[in-house]
C-alpha cells in the first residue's frame, strides 16, 4: 500500500487521539502527519510513533499538500473545513453528521459497503457510531436470508457524549459515594444508577435525532430504501462501549446454528454466544477493540422470521476512528484520490 499525507483534525479530542492511536496500530502508510485544532489549542503537544508533534490552529489553507483528512470535529467545523480541503484535492473523511446524508457522500462502512467509497466526489462521511456497530452486525444476515424489519435498542456509554460525559459519571459516582449532591451538567437528568431515554433533540412523532439517525444511516448504507427500522436510543452509565438489542425479521426463516455460523465467518464480527456458561458480549471486555461483538443469538418465539442479536462494539474504535482509518485504508489502496 503506497502511503499518503494525513491531516488529522481535532487531534486534541477524544475521537483524534484515537484516530492517531488506529493509524499507529494498524500501520497505516503516513508519509507526513498534520495534526489540527482550535487555534486556541495550537501549540498543543501530541504524541505519534513515539514523537511529539505540535498542534496547529485549523484552517483552509493547512490543507495544501495534504492526501487525506480525518475530520473528528462537531458538523458546524466539518462544513466550514470540509468542503474547503476537498476544494484542494484532499479526500476529506469527516466524523460529524454534517454530509451524512448527501446524496453525493458515500456513508461507508467498509464491512458493509466498501465499494460506495469510489463515488466520492472529495468528501466520505463516516456514520453514528452506533449504526456502524449494527449494520456490521446485521448485514451479514440480510445477505444470508434478506432483512425485512429491524427494532433496535441502543444502550449507549457516557463517552459518547465526550470527555465531559465520562467526568460527570465519574464525579456523579464520587458524590452518590460521600452523600453529597449530584450535578446533572452534560445529561438531561442524574446518569450515575440512572438510565436516560433521551439522546439528541427531539425530531418528529416523539422520535430524538439520534434514534432516527439509526433508519436514516441504515438505509443508505445497506442499500435499502424502504427497509423498516424502529430505534430507541438509551444512555447508560457505562464508560465505554455500546450495546444494542436488535430484533430482525427476515423474509426466509434463518435458524440460530445458521445465524452464529454467517456471523461467525462475517468480516468484523466476534461471535460470544453461550448464555449457559455465562459467556455473552459486555462493555467492558470489547472497550479498546475493532471488532464488534454478538451474542444471545436466538429466535424471536412471537413471529415466524424472527431473530434476536446482543451486540457490543467500542464506539470511539469502531464507531469512529478504526471506521474513518479503514476508509483511509480503501482510499489509498484503491488510489482513489
Amino acid at each position: 500500500m503506497a502511503g499518503a499525507r494525513i491531516a488529522v483534525v481535532g487531534a486534541t479530542g477524544a475521537v483524534g487521539q484515537e484516530m492517531l492511536k488506529v493509524l499507529e496500530e494498524r500501520k497505516f502508510p503516513v508519509t507526513k502527519l498534520i495534526c489540527l485544532a482550535d487555534p486556541r489549542e495550537a501549540g498543543t503537544k501530541v504524541r505519534f510513533k513515539g514523537e511529539e508533534i505540535t498542534v496547529e490552529g485549523a484552517s483552509p489553507d493547512k490543507f495544501e499538500g495534504v492526501d487525506i483528512a480525518l475530520l473528528a470535529v462537531g458538523g458546524e467545523v466539518s462544513e466550514l473545513l470540509g468542503p474547503e480541503a476537498a476544494r484542494r484535492g484532499v479526500v476529506v473523511i469527516d466524523n460529524s453528521s454534517a454530509f451524512r446524508l448527501k446524496d453525493d457522500v458515500p456513508l461507508v462502512v467498509p464491512e458493509v459497503n466498501p465499494g460506495d467509497v469510489k463515488e466520492h466526489k472529495g468528501i466520505i462521511a463516516n456514520p453514528n457510531c452506533s449504526t456502524i456497530i449494527m449494520v456490521v452486525a446485521i448485514n451479514p444476515i440480510h445477505q444470508a436470508a434478506g432483512l425485512r424489519r429491524v427494532v433496535v435498542s441502543t444502550y449507549q456509554a457516557v463517552s459518547g457524549a465526550g470527555k465531559a460525559g465520562l467526568e460527570e459519571l465519574e464525579e456523579q459516582v464520587r458524590c452518590y459515594v460521600d452523600g453529597r449532591p449530584l450535578k446533572s451538567r452534560v445529561f438531561q437528568h442524574q446518569i450515575a444508577f440512572n438510565l436516560i431515554p433521551h439522546i439528541d433533540v427531539w425530531v418528529d412523532k416523539g422520535y430524538s435525532k439520534e434514534e432516527m439517525k439509526l433508519v436514516w444511516e441504515t438505509r443508505k448504507i445497506m442499500h435499502i430504501d424502504g427497509l423498516a427500522v424502529s430505534p430507541t436510543a438509551v444512555r447508560v452509565p457505562v464508560f465505554r462501549s455500546h450495546s444494542e438489542s436488535v430484533n430482525l425479521e427476515t423474509e426466509r426463516r434463518i435458524t440460530v446454528a445458521e445465524a452464529r455460523d454467517v456471523l461467525g465467518k462475517a468480516p468484523g464480527v466476534i461471535v460470544v454466544d453461550n448464555p449457559p456458561a455465562n459467556e455473552y458480549p459486555m462493555p467492558w471486555f470489547t472497550a479498546d477493540r475493532d471488532e464488534v461483538f454478538v451474542g444471545r443469538i436466538r429466535e424471536d418465539i412471537s413471529v415466524d422470521n424472527g431473530l434476536n442479536l446482543w451486540v457490543v462494539a467500542d464506539q470511539i474504535r469502531k464507531g469512529a476512528a478504526t471506521n474513518a482509518v479503514q476508509i483511509a485504508e480503501i482510499v489509498v489502496r484503491d488510489n482513489l484520490f
